[in-house]
């Protein structure tokens, strides 16, 4: 599927009787292993004492034991860090990829032993725990892909030290992923797994310790967040975080890495992916019985407890009862207890603690009148308190959702067919933008969502979770993530803290197929999800301001203008590798707003390069005199905002130019204005005087698209209105 440039990952067929036999040995092999996690240093650790490690679908059963490190333990890596940064810097690509191809061979090849512990650390189904081996397996895979093909030491400089911070819901793939992008990268690693599942995250280190990483570009770190996550954070060697999780611990990290800047003096880099309102609208001429499947699957697979779940179904009010009534049918047909068994369908929640706030958030629905129905609990197989039956909680309005509910809740809205516009605007007002779905047979329908959307990932006619790593490149935006995609082109340019002006443009180029030149723009949308600059006019305000600055003898900034259109990676849809019966789309589209900072009126002329992804700009008040004096088509692409810090002023992203010694006192306190203010994270980028390599893959956002264009239901066609 992915031709020369890697090696596809390779399942376990569960129907297979040979395959079920060897797994049942596994289990059978692994029920009393000798699994620990412990800090995993270049440099002498701490001796606390070891803690059991529990079976969330059994909770007097032991799966291993964990040392946890200490805040000094945390210093010594960060400082074995530090040394070590300089020797795999240097290590030529091709050698770093060759490492991270090793470790996905090994962990491919020890499959059959990884499956049995993600469902008993993790509380996965057996599929769930094949698919995220896989996802693992891929992220090492793609990621040495992309260094090989892209990377010369030369031109491409790593941050250094950076520390990686994952989520328990994925122990082994998000781990891995943001581990193995920020050694392709040539950073080096402390790796802070989830503080449920450390045994997974220590198995992955080993992995890629045996495959060639030196000791010191990867350290791991369990520990709780509030003492060994937060003592990364703050450390001054650590020069770039990536963390998956709430959007609550990520304001957090923002603030506090707002304090400080890296040991090149730039705003510390935050990779952010977290969580989202996922929404699914399903029409009245959707296929009900494909429809329920894909909302089954979304909603109640992993218990609820992926980010890209689905949490909200908007239901046109025509179909509403019918397809209730069948999605009742289907969730009580689930088998919920330990995923041990193949039988069940839905393992346990975490722990206790995510199953009572789970219970809480229905107890108060209900308590507000809401009708709430719940799947049967009485055929639990497990000894556990952590399994939460399937719920579905009928809302009045799409504002009563006010925090993301991470488990197998389903929360369902009936709309009418004449406010479909007015729903899409609701789901967007709530300020995430990661996941979102849409059943139809109409094609103008599918073009109205796909551009009305505000998500990250979009998918039509099939379900919303399963993102494949490099077919559908995944993260968000607004609320649910910062970007860039995980498992797409732009994501190892991120962790740099020197690339190439073109860098981005010639990545997403590489990662694509032709530019797609659909037969059906509704089907396909050529056109991007957001309303985009009109090209020509995008073209005449670029154009206008190159001839302005010729006529003013300001040469640098017409050739400005020529390097930014030039190195732009905005363009149309692109088509992504992928399996028959689907179509995966990927875009680089512009952020809405970014503000522009700057002391001299040179440095704020910059704009070319915001001109050049199609965004706006917002300037302060004071640079009010050259905005008049600039021609009209660009001026009609500047406001003016008399108190940037304020809410009510919109902007995506953050370019500073400033004097090199004030940039280093401006450029902190910048970021604390910036990570105060409520909504989404801001990217800051800070630039010396003159510099016109401003960073537009910082200017941009992702979009990815799946069709299920095998989905059944006859000739779609015949229901296309006009």
């Amino acid at each position: 599927m992915h031709g020369a440039a890697r090696t596809n990952s390779r399942g376990l067929d569960l129907a297979d009787e040979t395959t079920l036999a060897a797994l049942a040995q596994a289990f059978a092999d692994t029920a009393h292993p000798p699994w620990r996690a412990e800090p995993m240093l270049d440099a002498s650790a701490s001796h606390a004492d070891w803690t059991p490690v529990k079976n969330p679908a059994q909770q007097g059963s032991v799966v291993g034991q964990v040392r946890e490190a200490a805040v000094a333990d945390v210093h010594r890596a960060a400082a074995a860090a530090a040394r070590a940064a300089p020797a795999w810097a240097a290590t030529s690509p091709a050698a770093r990829a060759a490492c991270l191809d090793g470790a996905a061979d090994r962990l491919e090849h020890d499959a059959l032993a990884l499956i049995p512990l993600l469902v008993r650390e993790a509380g996965k189904t057996c599929a769930n725990a094949v698919a995220e081996v896989r996802e693992a397996v891929d992220f090492l895979r793609y990621y040495a892909a992309e260094v090989r093909r892209d990377f010369d030491n030369a031109t491409h400089l790593p941050l250094g030290p950076v520390a990686c911070i994952s989520p328990w819901n994925f122990p082994l793939a998000i781990f891995t992923g943001q581990v193995a992008a920020t050694l392709a990268a040539g950073n080096v690693v402390l790796a802070k797994p989830a503080e449920q599942t450390p045994l997974v995250a220590a198995v992955a280190v080993r992995a890629l310790l045996n495959a060639g990483v030196p000791a010191g570009a990867l350290q791991l770190l369990p520990g709780r967040g509030d003492s060994v996550g937060a003592a990364l954070v703050d450390d001054p060697r650590v020069n770039g975080v990536v963390f998956t999780g709430s959007t609550e611990v990520a304001r957090l990290l923002q603030r506090s890495l707002s304090r400080r800047l890296t040991t090149r003096g730039q705003v510390v880099p935050l990779i952010a992916e977290t969580g989202g309102q996922n929404a699914m609208l399903v029409d009245s001429s959707a296929l009900i019985e494909q429809a329920v499947a894909g909302i089954v699957s979304s909603a109640f697979d992993s218990a609820g407890q992926r980010c890209s779940a689905l949490r909200l179904l908007c239901v046109q009010d025509d179909a509403a009862e019918r397809l209730l009534e069948m999605l009742r049918g289907a969730v009580e047909e689930l088998q919920i207890g330990d995923p041990q068994s193949l039988a069940v369908d839905i393992g346990p929640v975490i722990d206790s603690e995510a199953r009572e706030s789970i219970e809480r958030h229905v107890q108060a629905m209900q308590s507000r009148g809401r009708r709430v129905w719940h799947a049967p609990l009485g055929g639990v197989r497990g000894s556990g308190d952590s399994f939460v039956a399937p719920t579905l909680i009928e809302l009045e309005s799409v504002t009563e959702l006010q925090r993301e509910v991470f488990g197998p809740v389903l929360h369902i809205l009936r709309y009418p067919s004449e406010q479909l516009a007015q729903t899409l605007e609701q789901i967007n007002a709530t300020g995430y933008g990661l996941t979102q779905g849409v059943h139809t047979r109409i094609d103008e329908t599918v073009a109205q969502v796909v551009r009305g959307s505000r998500a990250g990932n979009i998918y039509v006619n099939r379900n919303i979770v399963g993102a494949v790593v490099g077919v559908q490149p995944f993260g968000g935006e607004g609320l649910s993530g910062t970007g860039p995609k995980a498992g797409g082109p732009l994501y190892l340019l991120r962790l740099l803290a020197e690339l190439p002006a073109q860098a981005a443009r010639l990545a997403v180029a590489h990662a694509n197929a032709p530019v797609l030149r659909a037969a059906s723009p509704a089907r396909l949308p050529v056109r991007g999800p957001v309303d985009e600059p009109d090209q020509a006019e995008l073209a005449d305000a670029i154009d206008s301001l190159r001839e302005w600055a010729l006529a003013q003898g300001m040469a640098l900034l017409a050739a400005q203008c020529d390097k930014a259109v030039a190195s732009s990676p905005v363009g149309d849809w692109h088509t992504l590798p992928g399996p028959t019966g689907e179509a995966n789309l990927y875009a680089v589209l512009p952020r809405a707003a970014v503000l522009c900072l700057a002391d001299a009126d040179a440095d704020r002329l910059a704009l070319a390069a915001v001109l050049a992804v199609g965004s706006h700009a917002v300037w302060p008040m004071p640079a009010a005199h050259l905005r008049e004096r600039l021609p009209a088509p660009v001026r009609e692409r500047i406001s003016l905002a008399q108190d940037w810090s304020q809410p009510a002023v919109h902007f995506d992203a953050v370019l500073q130019h400033g004097e090199a010694a004030a940039l280093l006192s401006t450029s902190t306190a910048l970021a604390r204005r910036a990570a105060a203010r409520p909504g989404p994270l801001i990217a800051l980028s800070a630039m010396a005087p003159g510099d016109a390599a401003v960073p537009l893959e910082r200017l941009v956002v992702e979009r990815s698209l799946s069709i299920n264009t095998a989905a059944a239901g006859g000739n779609a066609s015949l229901m296309t209105i006009g």
